[in-house]
C-alpha cells in the first residue's frame, strides 16, 4: 500500500468511525446544525455587533471611505470573503479535483449511515461548509479581537464540520481543505481592511488563534479545578 492509498484508507476509516456512531437524536441535531438557514440568527447577531461597535467612519480610513461607516465596509468585506471562499470551494475545486463524496462511492453503499436519505452533490473536495464558516468566523475574530467570540465561533466551525462528516457527505480531508481555503481567504480580506484603514488597532492571525487556544485552555483548567 503506497502513501496515497494509506492516506485514503485512514481518511475513510475516520469518516466511518464518525458516521458509524449515530442515534436518532444525533441525526436530528446534526441535520439542524448542517442546515445553512439554522445560522441566520447568528449572522444577524454578528452584523448587529459590527454596527454597534463600528457605526462611525474609521478615523484612519482611506480618503474615499472617510464618510462611510466602518461597519458597512466590514460587513461587505465579510460577505465578499464568504462568497469568494464558496466560489473557490464549489465553483473551482470541486469540479477540478472531481473527488466523489463518500455517499457517491459504490464501495460505501450500504455501509454509510444516511440521514433522511441525504447524499448531497456529486463531488466533495473541498467542503464549502468548512470554507464558508471558517472565512466568516476567522475574519470576524480578527476584527473583533475578543477571546470569547473567537472561541465561540471556532466551536461553531467545528460543529458544522463534524456534522458534514456525521452525515457522510465529506471525508476529513475534504474538511481540512475547506478550512485552509476559508482561512486563506479570511486573511486576505483582513489585510485588505487594514490596507484601507478600517482598523485602528492591528492584530495578526496568530493573535486570533492564540485567543481561541487560551480560551479553550482556561475552560479545561476551570473544569479540572471543579473536579
Amino acid at each position: 500500500m503506497d502513501m496515497l492509498e494509506q492516506l485514503i484508507h485512514i481518511d475513510t476509516e475516520i469518516l466511518l468511525a464518525i458516521n458509524g456512531w449515530h442515534a436518532p437524536w444525533a441525526d436530528t441535531l446534526m441535520w439542524i446544525i448542517s442546515a445553512k438557514a439554522t445560522w441566520i440568527p447568528l449572522y444577524l447577531l454578528l452584523i448587529g455587533l459590527l454596527v454597534w461597535r463600528y457605526r462611525k467612519p474609521a478615523p484612519t480610513a482611506a480618503k474615499w471611505l472617510q464618510k462611510v461607516p466602518a461597519c458597512v465596509v466590514m460587513i461587505v468585506v465579510i460577505v465578499l470573503a464568504v462568497g469568494v471562499a464558496d466560489f473557490i470551494a464549489s465553483g473551482i475545486l470541486k469540479d477540478l479535483v472531481a473527488r466523489p463524496r463518500p455517499t457517491r462511492v459504490p464501495e460505501l453503499e450500504g455501509v454509510l449511515h444516511l440521514v433522511n436519505g441525504y447524499r448531497s452533490g456529486q463531488y466533495g473536495f473541498v467542503s464549502s461548509h468548512a470554507a464558508n464558516t471558517m472565512a466568516c468566523a476567522l475574519l470576524f475574530s480578527l476584527i473583533w479581537r475578543k477571546k470569547i467570540a473567537t472561541c465561540g465561533l471556532m466551536l461553531w466551525v467545528a460543529a458544522n464540520c463534524y456534522s458534514r462528516m456525521y452525515l457522510g457527505v465529506h471525508y476529513p480531508t475534504d474538511i481540512i481543505g475547506g478550512l485552509v481555503v476559508g482561512a486563506l481567504v479570511s486573511m486576505g480580506a483582513y489585510y485588505l481592511l487594514r490596507a484601507v484603514g478600517m482598523l485602528e488597532k492591528h492584530c495578526d492571525v496568530a493573535s486570533a488563534l492564540t485567543n481561541c487556544m487560551d480560551c479553550a485552555e482556561n475552560e479545561v483548567n476551570h473544569q479540572s479545578a471543579d473536579s
